[in-house]
């Protein structure tokens, strides 16, 4: 049901934003590209775990298992990307509302948004084909109800500093770096809203972010646990239900915080209903 929930809920998203004129604006441009990665992440994921669950556990062929792994991480690292491109726009309609259509145009976005997916597939495709060349000779039983990398890296009898180093070096340009982005872009537009002499004009104003910060602190919040954790290993249960949150949860929910709290989204679902 979640599952089904998950691709609906993303997909009516898309279907609002293609149908509603009011809509078209790059905020909600960006929010469709979010819900494509969302889709992607869970339909990867989801199927093949319930598969496991219904069977009492479920194999795959290593080739597949990359293959899983390589759809899981390219959405993930789109999403970073993306979660930044629109941190960027709301910091410009809010800080810099004066500039805001001279710079944020429609070719921007579209720059924006297919290098997001550009850089994000060769990112992935680097780690995923040095990680591919381990050889594997352990035990070929993941506690997890899907191929993460971690996971991967503990059944290969290779040395996996190099491999390591690489997805380390990787992630620092690509989660990290978005991150403190985000986290300037926001500290300026927190700035901007505190000077604000009226309550309800920081109300309105903060509400136009709103959703998407909680999106992101939802998202990097449940990311750095999992990937920052000090706990060793990465089969407890702590890690997987993490990853259940990150995999499962916040696709799901994503869509719901952003029709709850979102007038714009909420008129056009009326109209599309009536």
């Amino acid at each position: 049901m979640t599952y089904c929930g998950t691709i609906c809920g993303n997909l009516l998203v898309m279907v609002l934003v293609s149908k509603s004129n009011n809509l078209h604006t790059p905020m909600y441009f960006f929010l469709t590209q979010l819900t494509v990665s969302d889709i992607m992440v869970t339909s990867d994921i989801v199927p093949n775990m319930l598969h496991g669950i219904l069977n009492n556990g479920s194999s795959m062929s290593l080739p597949r298992c990359f293959t899983q792994l390589f759809f899981f991480s390219y959405s993930e690292c789109a999403e970073c990307l993306l979660l930044t491109v629109m941190s960027y726009d709301r910091y410009l309609a809010i800080c810099k509302p004066l500039y805001y259509h001279s710079i944020m145009t429609s070719i921007l976005c579209l720059k924006s948004i297919t290098i997001s997916w550009i850089i994000g597939f060769f990112a992935t495709l680097t780690t995923i084909s040095s990680t591919s060349q381990l050889l594997f000779c352990r035990s070929n039983v993941i506690d997890h109800f899907f191929c993460d990398f971690n996971p991967i890296l503990e059944l290969s009898c290779s040395d996996t500093f190099s491999v390591n180093l690489l997805a380390t070096s990787v992630a620092f340009p690509f989660v990290v770096f978005p991150f403190i982005l985000i986290v300037v872009s926001y500290a300026y537009i927190i700035h901007t809203i505190l000077k604000l002499q009226s309550i309800n004009q920081r109300e309105k104003v903060f509400s136009t972010c709103g959703s998407h910060l909680v999106v992101v602190s939802i998202f990097y919040g449940t990311l750095f646990s999992i990937y920052l954790n000090p706990i060793k290993g990465n089969s407890t249960t702590s890690h997987k239900l993490l990853s259940f949150m990150y995999c499962v949860g916040i696709p799901s929910i994503n869509p719901v915080i952003y029709c709850l709290r979102n007038k714009d989204i909420k008129i056009a679902l009326r109209k599309c209903i009536a």
